[in-house]
């Protein structure tokens, strides 16, 4: 996995896997504490993720809710919005997937 911070988004690349969670997990938490809004993670270029980061991203979700802040989830394919579909989590995370910032 590749991470880049910009702004009040984190840009990822690669493969989101078990693997990768606690550094994500810590990026996530990290940039929800020195944003005041929402964050984005864009995964417009991402080649695989599995449920496991997912949770991890929907936790944070609703610990950022908690706050008045949302983790948004941009740029994701439809296999990406069909395991979230698929597992539930949908409900619990909200996906832009043309990068703009309304939830799906």
């Amino acid at each position: 996995m590749q991470l880049v911070t910009k702004g009040n988004t984190l840009e990822l690349a690669g493969s989101l896997d078990v693997r990768c969670t606690a550094e994500l997990r810590t990026a996530v938490y990290r940039l929800l504490e020195e944003q005041p809004g929402d964050i984005r993670v864009d995964i417009s270029r991402v080649d695989s993720v599995d449920l496991t980061t997912l949770k991890m991203l929907a936790v944070a979700n609703r610990a950022a809710e908690r706050r008045g802040q949302r983790v948004v989830l941009t740029g994701g394919t439809p296999g990406v919005r069909r395991l979230l579909h698929l597992s539930h989590l949908r409900w619990m995370l909200p996906v832009d997937p043309g990068g703009h910032s309304t939830a799906v």
